[in-house]
């Protein structure tokens, strides 16, 4: 999992609809950079070392994945497709701007880029908006936070807060509206992966399967036969205590629940691996611990084809996975697919990805999202 690093950038735009524009560049640095924390104020502005219709102004904050180098590349990208237009002049109209004026507590200075923002301590239209969001964050050079340069700003321009403010993109996706969710799929498909960026970037209490520590489990990829009873039966003590502890303990500070796996997932594979009488006897003992489990409010089912799973269980090195075949994969797919066919009162999402790297590729991980949602709310209609 890539590390995320924090980005405070100001935006402004004086040609066209300005408004409009700061709100398609915030969309854009969504899809593009990463996840939008926090948006100020939009403040109107006079124009700034040059006479020019007023400006619009606002400061995010921004969690991603990338460099400060690839984030400049981006914020170059979105600004030419949002129609700005550059010439040799330092100061001219523009339908956007977007600056860097801090990344994490980082100092970079390359003919390229310069952080923190060489003059954001010099303009009260900066400044201002990103006091709204980040007043006690630190500059890194002057080693004063925002609020105290601020105060100490010799601009005296005059700013005007406006009444509208601009919509965070984060909040199209609905899973607020969810207590738990469960994200399941096949060894290798990226369910933990999924799972971990949900909780992340949407405040929710994250449940991880514990698994690396069973006995049983690299014993099992040996000598199946043998050892798949006692491996089905530590995983349903284990997933049956851990869940029940889990949802019971209610965090005041989260806003739902996301899971990698759901308690079901103990019959799926115990179908597979287990002798007919062993899986009769495994299944009674299930439903005996597993009535009073709720149920995920949406279930989503990651599919990936076989070649892409032994592709990841090889990327990801665990040992005593390398040796697991192809028929093994196909028939827990097989297996999922068939249960969550069957099943009636709870809501199931399938998903291909196949071709997605939703890791990798921060629109592969909205596509996703996408899906998650328009599903959901086709459900609640």
């Amino acid at each position: 999992m890539m590390e995320l690093k924090t980005a405070y950038l100001s935006l402004g735009s004086n040609k066209g609809d300005k408004f409009k524009n700061l709100q398609d560049a915030v969309d854009e640095v969504y899809t593009y950079i990463g996840n939008v924390k926090l948006i100020s104020k939009v403040y109107q502005s006079p124009s700034f070392g040059f006479e020019s219709d007023d400006f619009l102004n606002t400061c995010l904050i921004v969690e991603t994945g990338l460099t400060a180098s690839q984030t400049m590349k981006q914020l170059l990208k979105i600004e030419e497709r949002l129609g700005r237009q550059r010439t040799s002049g330092s100061y001219e109209a523009r339908t956007i701007d977007i600056d860097i004026l801090f990344f994490e507590d980082a100092i970079i200075s390359t003919k390229a880029l310069q952080v923190p923002h060489p003059e954001m301590t010099k303009r009260r239209f900066v400044l201002q908006p990103l006091n709204d969001i980040a007043s006690g964050f630190e500059h890194p050079k002057y080693k004063k936070p925002v609020n105290e340069l601020l105060q100490e700003c010799d601009d005296d321009s005059i700013l005007e807060p406006i009444r509208i403010w601009l919509k965070n993109p984060r909040k199209k996706h609905c899973f607020t509206d969810f207590n738990y969710l469960a994200i399941e799929g096949n060894i290798g498909a990226g369910k933990t992966s999924l799972a971990t960026m949900i909780a992340r970037d949407f405040n929710a209490k994250l449940i991880l399967e514990r698994f690396a520590d069973n006995p049983f489990l690299p014993k099992f990829y040996e000598d199946q036969n043998r050892y798949a009873f006692p491996l089905e039966m530590s995983f349903l003590a284990d997933r049956y205590q851990q869940i029940s502890d889990d949802l019971s303990q209610l965090d005041l500070f989260k806003d739902f629940i996301v899971s990698d796996y759901d308690v079901f997932k103990s019959l799926i594979f115990s179908k597979i691996t287990l002798q007919e009488d062993e899986f009769t006897l495994y299944r009674k003992l299930f439903y005996l611990m597993y009535k009073d489990i709720p149920k995920p409010d949406l279930y989503i089912y990651l599919y990936q084809n076989t070649e892409r799973l032994r592709e990841n269980i090889r990327k990801r090195g665990r040992d005593y996975e390398q040796n697991i075949d192809s028929e093994y994969l196909e028939k827990i797919n097989t297996g999922y697919i068939d249960f969550l066919k069957s099943q009636t009162d709870i809501n199931v999402k399938i998903i291909d990805i196949s071709d997605l790297d939703f890791v990798k590729n921060r629109r592969d991980f909205l596509q996703i999202l996408d899906e998650m949602c328009s599903f959901a709310v086709k459900k609640s209609l």
